[in-house]
């Protein structure tokens, strides 16, 4: 088994069909005998240059554990769902389960306690 970082990035407008496209990737892992370790939606995010004429999309990270046979069939997958704009699929050496970096920063902005000087600092 082979371990992934995947990364979606979903039309903006398609939004309300993420929990179909996350439902079936799961189902499909779990009868490809794989698992997944992190699943993390980051959300509506500005886009560093336009894609389809669009300025935002949003974003989703999946940490899976799969065989290297299943990985075309959820790139397949992947292509066929029109409302993923892009994706990457990179193969990592150890499984991450941790919290991504860009859900470590939503907390921090969202926590009151911390004044605008702390926040700073931890940048």
């Amino acid at each position: 088994m082979n371990h992934y970082e995947i990364v979606l990035m979903i039309h903006p407008d398609k939004s309300n069909r993420i929990d179909k496209i996350l439902t079936s990737l799961k189902n499909n892992v779990k009868e490809m005998s794989g698992t997944i370790h992190r699943l993390e939606d980051w959300g509506r995010k500005q886009l560093s240059y336009p894609i389809f004429k669009l300025h935002k999309a949003h974003y989703i990270l999946i940490n899976l554990e799969i065989s290297k046979e299943f990985i075309q069939e959820i790139k397949d997958e992947f292509r066929s769902e029109e409302s993923i704009i892009r994706n990457i699929i990179l193969k990592v050496n150890k499984p991450i389960s941790k919290p991504s970096l860009m859900i470590n920063c939503k907390e921090v902005e969202n926590d009151p306690k911390e004044n605008v000087h702390e926040k700073s600092l931890k940048k």
